[in-house]
């Protein structure tokens, strides 16, 4: 259940100038997409060069669109609460900490990671330019919105209610039930085991898997005519988010599932869709995806593991790298060069590749398939592998769609939720570092009284529920534009860029708020920060993230 405390008639001036700050956002982002506009150039053969070499600008109006989205949607949040009649205390006061806190630091600096701080001025924006747009609405909530009078009031009621979502999420019935129903889920079989998995490298046990099938995990959005649930990625997001907060490495195998339905079922032939839909949505197949490679990095177009058509068998060469899952899985989604002499893109194609199930002690049986555990500081209990195909036979007939050379197109159309659904994991791994940080600076007393009480250790816990609350209004509103058929890789990406730095800020400051605690293995907190650390990085890097929304800002085109 949410914390809401109910007011009488609350938030009528709040969405006034929420919406008013938004549309003065909305300027300043024009403003600055003109001056970086004019730093770069767009066509012939130097464009990409001079993008690259003015990342800092076009970098920092990737931030700043993701900032001026996030005060939108604060404001749309906020106007949906108070038409519903749900705009209490809690939601009013993250509201406007919230737009107060991103509002200022679109005027005086984003911070783009801890040692980058992007300005006005980077973008090539004056003074004047930017006081222009400071109007009476952005004026008033800087001045009455992120103070310290709001914010020790938010944490007086996080208090009263902790270990819950802080503030209504905005969510239908039923998608309120699904993450109450997942929740009890994660908080009963989850969380009580995750630290002793992440601890001992364990895989999460298959009892689990089997359980959040039966939820319907597997099978969220694939349609019930394949054996799914037929629900939109909204859902996904509630699911991922409340699954995460119980332990990443839960919270992520239903992406191995989502990847590869998306791929089936907007790329598949008929006969491949009724293969493997049903079989993925029951759990019965749990898939992998196999893209990454030694050195290319989010560079595919350089990938080199080539797949030799033989008659009815495609025999394939290679390695492959950051496997997540591979031993336990049944399937492999894997991207190979069918056409060596066509360079790029156009040479690469998926196919659906069978294999059996591993264990430790034999990860691979198979022909022509080994591969090497990469041990990692976080992200456990499904395991990562490089693995080298020597040989390895795949079914001409399990080309994805029949056809070759369209790889690269079908796995960008995947990318959109992926990057959402990563979003929503870094939420709910954010929301499980505000817990350990509330519940760890209410219990612990120094100088004779919780250090709850004192501001710059409250302050770090407000603002997480804040951040929390804002990244999870821009992933929903990224999964709706996804579920109305609209293009949202620039929603999708903003979603991603800003939940991932709001997951490590919040892991960070946690361990902080637990002292040298904090540094301890034997605390949840230091598995939740290597946890969070990864989310910066797969389903497209910070600096790979923001490369893609600058260029979509900046070509135009949505």
């Amino acid at each position: 259940m949410p914390v809401v405390a109910s007011r009488p008639d609350p938030g009528r001036d709040l969405v006034a100038g929420a919406q008013a700050a938004a549309a003065a956002a909305a300027a300043l982002l024009a403003d600055a997409t003109l001056a970086v506009r004019r730093r770069v150039v767009l066509d012939g053969p130097g464009a990409g060069r001079m993008i690259d070499r003015e990342q800092r600008a076009t970098h920092g109006l990737a931030w700043l669109a993701t900032y001026a989205q996030a005060v939108r949607q604060l404001a749309a949040y906020a106007e949906r609460m108070r038409g519903a009649g749900r705009l209490g205390e809690t939601e009013e006061l993250v509201v406007r900490i919230g737009l107060g806190e991103y509002l200022a630091q679109m005027l005086g600096g984003i911070p783009m990671s801890q040692g980058e701080i992007v300005r006005p001025a980077d973008l090539g924006l004056s003074v004047d330019q930017v006081a222009a747009r400071v109007t009476p609405a952005v004026e008033a909530l800087i001045a009455s919105g992120n103070d310290a009078e709001n914010r020790a009031r938010l944490i007086a009621l996080m208090s009263e209610h902790p270990g819950v979502t802080v503030g209504d999420c905005g969510l239908d019935d039923t998608l309120d039930a699904i993450r109450e129903e997942m929740r009890k889920f994660a908080e009963s079989e989850v969380q009580p085991h995750a630290h002793a998995w992440h601890l001992t490298n364990s895989y999460i046990p298959l009892d689990i898997i089997e359980q959040m099938a039966e939820l319907g995990v597997f099978g969220l959005t694939i349609p019930e005519a394949y054996g799914g649930m037929g629900l939109g990625k909204e859902s996904m997001c509630v699911v991922s988010e409340e699954l995460s907060r119980g332990y990443i490495g839960v919270g992520s195998l239903g992406t191995r599932s989502e990847i590869a339905a998306e791929l089936i079922l907007g790329s598949g032939t008929e006969d491949q869709k009724r293969q493997w839909l049903p079989k993925i949505a029951s759990g019965e197949v749990l898939p992998t995806a196999v893209f990454t490679e030694p050195n290319t990095g989010s560079d595919l177009a350089s990938l080199k593991t080539r797949a030799v058509r033989e008659r009815d068998t495609y025999k394939v060469y290679g390695n492959k790298t950051w496997i997540t899952h591979p031993v336990r899985a049944d399937l492999m989604t894997l991207l190979v060069r069918t056409n060596p002499a066509e360079a790029g893109y156009r040479g690469l194609s998926m196919l659906l590749a069978e294999k059996p199930r591993g264990s430790d002690e034999k990860p691979f049986p198979a022909a022509g398939m080994s591969g090497t555990e990469i041990e990692v500081l976080g992200y456990r209990g499904m395991k990562e592998y490089e693995i080298a195909f020597d040989g390895f036979a795949v079914g001409a007939d399990n080309l994805l769609g029949g056809v070759e050379g369209l790889g690269f197109k079908q796995l960008m159309a995947t990318f959109e939720s992926a990057r959402i659904q990563t979003a929503a994991r870094a939420i709910g791994v954010a929301q499980a570092a505000m817990e350990q940080g509330l519940s760890y600076a209410t219990a612990r007393v120094q100088f004779g009284e919780p250090i709850a009480n004192f501001p710059r250790v409250s302050d770090k816990l407000a603002m997480m529920a804040v951040e929390i609350m804002i990244a999870r209004q821009l992933t929903y509103y990224a999964a709706r534009q996804k579920d109305s058929g609209r293009r949202c890789d620039l929603e999708a990406g903003m979603a991603k860029l800003l939940a991932a730095r709001v997951a490590w800020a919040a892991a960070d400051n946690a361990v902080q708020i637990h002292g040298g605690n904090g540094f301890a293995v034997e605390f949840p907190i230091s598995r939740i920060l290597c946890d969070a650390r990864i989310l910066n990085i797969f389903e497209g890097a910070a600096e790979i993230q923001a490369n893609v929304i600058a260029r979509r800002l900046l070509d135009g085109s949505n």
